[in-house]
């Protein structure tokens, strides 16, 4: 039996993979079986949000409003999310709500807002949340909403009545929420350190 050398072993297989490297682009041209796509691969993928809760308990003239939602098909495939909150039709805020990602976050999370219900007449009240993800052109995507109703009693009679409540606070779990006016501040942040840039370039 004569001993191959190292060089020969070497071109046997590289004409063993050539040959193998023929078959399989033979097996791709036109009439021959090709194996279909699985499902899996041929369906898109398409996101959305699904609120699943949107709850209030009144405590005195304090209102706690929590959203509930889970982001379809992950939350990987969001960074931010947009809710508008409003009361009796009317916009009260928009929140920014920066997804969190990491091992331990989920696809399920939740913001709540504390409101000051103080001056708000009595009665029935609709507190509604939209959300959607807003692209720069400011189209509104992955759009849903959801509503709650309240009955408030204030506790004291007010002198000046006022049509929406007050957010005094705002939280989130597995987000960053920011606020319409946080946003206001960090853009007004923003412009003053672009003009303090602005005035230490040097003249040319």
């Amino acid at each position: 039996m004569v001993k191959q050398t190292k060089s020969q072993r070497l071109r046997e297989k590289m004409q063993t993979d050539i040959r193998y490297s023929k078959q399989t682009m033979l097996g791709s041209l036109p009439g021959r079986q090709k194996a279909e796509p699985s499902k899996a691969v041929m369906k898109k993928i398409e996101k959305h949000i699904e609120i699943l809760a949107v709850t209030a308990s009144i405590v005195e003239d304090e209102l706690a409003l929590k959203v509930v939602f889970r982001l379809v098909p992950s939350r990987t495939f969001f960074s931010t999310v947009t809710s508008d909150l409003y009361f009796d039709g009317e916009k009260i805020d928009s929140l920014r709500l920066r997804v969190l990602q990491g091992p331990l976050a989920t696809d399920e999370s939740e913001f709540s807002a504390v409101l000051d219900l103080t001056g708000i007449v009595a009665g029935k009240h609709i507190l509604r949340a939209e959300m959607y993800e807003l692209w720069d052109s400011g189209e509104k995507l992955s759009w849903t909403s959801s509503e709650a109703t309240i009955d408030y009693v204030p506790v004291t009679r007010e002198g000046k009545l006022i049509r929406v409540p007050i957010i005094r606070s705002t939280a989130g779990s597995g987000l960053d929420v920011v606020t319409d006016a946080e946003k206001r501040i960090y853009h007004e942040i923003d412009d003053q350190i672009k003009e303090e840039l602005e005035g230490r370039r040097d003249p040319w």
